[in-house]
């Protein structure tokens, strides 16, 4: 008879970032114990709130599965010895397999006789598993942080203080670093009491009446309802983030959402400055009005009922209070500096001991920036605003409020540049530069923030690759990866016409000029070129291009991202529905050009006077007139109409093949035949490499 099995581990409050991830892990973990001891089950969910992990499995089998399958072993020649018994090899199949070498048997697959053996297992109670299996299920699951308590050796996020184990009515028994399980689980820590559970079922409504909501979902709904109740009920706005939603959802067992006040005269320091202050100090959600214009409310989550809100309301107030007067405090000293004052304290800075100091960065920032202005043509203004922001860029890395909330930079440096008096470009660009700041963030809209941005963030690429700090697999403590795709979503949303390898080169030669390299140019451009082919692809998989056309197109090298993403589309454009069937054949004709060009020579020298049939000066004019046409397409960005122009080729190179043999025995045809082929070819390969196309 089926019952259902509960798991509960009762601990100290664990921190919010890591409760879902454990929830999850204890739910996979389970699953994967249950299915690969075959076990059957109806289905299996987690809860979790601060104080416990939980699972739930439902109409979990009483027994395991029977098992009865033929393995197989090694071929006969190898299972018999030269006297035609058993040898070694089949012993040894036999002995894995626990079956008696009496009962293995052939059987013929595919031509070739095998051994084989029947193994069978009978399944056993469900019960009599549980007592081993379910510690170490509570004890497998890792965390990002451990700690010991007490004697005990177990390393855990946080200590175990009680522990559920049913299945039905009855407590598996166990222990873990001294807590012996039972049927007793604790309520709210100040609402609620201790609560007996006699089976799996009453683990949500047991807990519910002790004023803790288990089920993560109901509890995040609670606190989206309340956050919206409140917000319709006084005309607000409430800024909810999903990170610090996700976070208050894992610092309370029973929500209650209510609303405070501030002094509106904090509104006079930024906003952002207030909204940092309450979200990252306080997890409060900050109120706006329908302009996104920050009121002097906030909202936030009790771990409680709804008595004396008034009272909870006042004490978060005060504690707001003396957060914003620091902030105000910060903001205020911060006025009282002049920019190049704090321009002078980055000379004490050091950013990295192998890179100088955050001023010499600066340095490097503005001589790369002022090399991208004039190499885009920028206008004079522009040019202005570049040279005057990359100096500032990293300015209000020393000023009190950066240092007090380091997600304010840039944002900082804006407002204080403004204050100063600098141009609105130049303030703007200062916030600017640092965008896009995480996978979901826009790049600058600005070209001055832009140009600054992407010298910033190549000189720190290019600095770490030239002292050997390369992000190999989920090490990348630099975020180096985030950086290049910041340059690379920067160079797709403004259309900048900046070759990679030029950038790369124009990096590497400035920190040369500043300091000696550690490492050989040739090997930190091979890597930068490797690593940014990455990030590229990483840009076709988001936009949804195949991995087939990514690769034919990658294939041709990713100098130039923005057409190299149009030639992704281009392609995949002729991969999809009826159009790919009228596709294959060029594709087919431009691997066939593509394997005899590799016989060709250096030499792409063609003389008309040795064609020997009408179907190569035919393939020649051809080629001629679409090597023109694709060429113009290319520099125009028009991707489409360049491989329209090669697909052209398709008509006159199938003639070609049919009318000629390519190796002609006369050595001078048959060159001045590879070398049309290799013109054509050299066209073909700066598209892609359509030999990894596979339609």
């Amino acid at each position: 008879m089926a019952k259902d099995l509960l798991l509960e581990i009762g601990l100290e409050e664990v921190p919010a970032r890591f409760v879902r991830a454990a929830m999850d892990q204890l739910k996979d973990k389970t699953e994967k114990w249950l299915d690969g001891s075959r076990i059957g089950y109806k289905e299996v969910r987690a809860f979790a709130t601060p104080r416990r992990l939980a699972v739930l499995v439902t109409g979990l089998a009483d027994r395991q599965a029977d098992v009865s399958e033929e393995v197989k072993g090694p071929a006969r020649k190898i299972a018999l010895d030269e006297a035609g018994g058993w040898s070694k090899a089949a012993l040894g199949f036999a002995r894995s397999q626990g079956v008696e070498p009496e009962a293995l048997f052939f059987k013929e697959l595919s031509g070739v006789e095998y051994v084989y053996a029947n193994k069978s297992s009978v399944g056993v109670d469900t019960a009599s598993l549980l007592p081993d299996a379910l510690p170490s299920l509570a004890t497998s699951l890792t965390f990002p942080k451990n700690m010991r308590w007490g004697s005990w050796e177990l390393r855990y996020i946080r200590p175990i203080r009680w522990l559920v184990a049913l299945h039905g009515s009855e407590v598996v028994p166990f222990e873990i670093a001294g807590v012996e399980t039972g049927r007793t689980t604790r309520g709210h820590r100040f609402l609620g009491a201790d609560a007996t559970i006699e089976e799996p079922a009453q683990y949500v409504g047991k807990l519910r009446e002790q004023h803790v909501i288990a089920d993560v979902e109901e509890r995040k709904a609670a606190i989206v309802n309340g956050i919206d109740g409140l917000a319709a009920e006084r005309g607000w706005k409430i800024a909810v983030k999903e990170d610090l939603l996700e976070e208050v959802l894992f610092l309370v067992e029973t929500p209650t959402v209510l609303y405070g006040t501030f002094d509106p005269s904090f509104l006079n320091i930024p906003q952002e400055v207030l909204i940092t202050s309450m979200r990252e100090h306080q997890r409060y959600f900050p109120v706006l009005n329908a302009e996104g214009k920050l009121q002097p409310y906030f909202v936030t989550v009790r771990n409680g009922d709804a008595m004396s809100l008034d009272v909870v309301a006042k004490g978060n107030e005060k504690v707001l209070r003396a957060r914003l007067s620091d902030a105000k405090f910060f903001y205020e000293e911060d006025q009282k500096v002049a920019i190049p004052d704090f321009l002078a304290k980055l000379e004490n800075i050091v950013y990295h001991e192998e890179l100088g100091t955050v001023a010499d960065k600066v340095r490097r920032i503005r001589d790369v920036a002022n090399k991208l202005a004039r190499k885009l043509r920028a206008d004079e203004s522009a040019q202005a605003g570049v040279d005057r922001a990359a100096e500032l860029c990293k300015f209000d890395l020393v000023t009190q409020m950066v240092y007090e909330f380091p997600e304010l930079q840039g944002i900082m440096g804006e407002d204080y540049a403004r204050k100063a008096g600098e141009k609105e470009a130049v303030a703007r660009a200062i916030n600017e530069h640092y965008s896009p700041r995480n996978a979901g963030d826009t790049p600058p809209e600005s070209l001055v923030g832009a140009i600054v941005g992407i010298a910033d963030k190549l000189d720190t690429i290019v600095g770490c690759f030239s002292i050997g700090i390369v992000p190999t697999g989920s090490q990348d403590p630099y975020a180096l990866r985030r950086q290049a795709a910041g340059i690379v979503s920067t160079l797709l949303a403004r259309e900048l016409e900046l070759p990679l390898p030029e950038l790369f080169q124009l990096a590497l030669e400035t920190l040369a000029a500043a300091r000696p390299l550690k490492r050989e140019a040739y090997d930190v451009l091979r890597d930068l070129n490797e690593f940014f082919a990455l990030r590229v692809k990483n840009v076709l998989a988001d936009q949804q291009i195949r991995y087939d056309v990514a690769d034919a197109v990658l294939s041709a090298g990713c100098a130039d991202v923005r057409r190299t993403l149009l030639r992704a589309k281009a392609l995949q454009d002729e991969s999809e529905g009826a159009r790919k069937e009228a596709f294959r054949p060029a594709v087919d004709s431009f691997n066939r050009v593509c394997n005899l060009a590799a016989k060709a020579d250096e030499s792409r020298q063609i003389d008309a006077s040795l064609f020997a049939d009408p179907a190569e000066g035919a393939l020649y004019e051809a080629w001629q007139k679409a090597h023109g046409t694709y060429a113009k397409a290319v520099n125009e960005a028009k991707l489409e109409e360049a491989l329209a122009a090669l697909s052209a080729l398709n008509g006159p190179i199938s003639g070609f093949f049919e009318a000629v043999m390519v190796m002609a025995e006369d050595e001078a045809i048959r060159r001045n035949r590879l070398s049309l082929l290799a013109n054509i070819a050299d066209d073909v390969k700066s598209f892609a490499d359509f030999s990894k196309w596979v339609g």
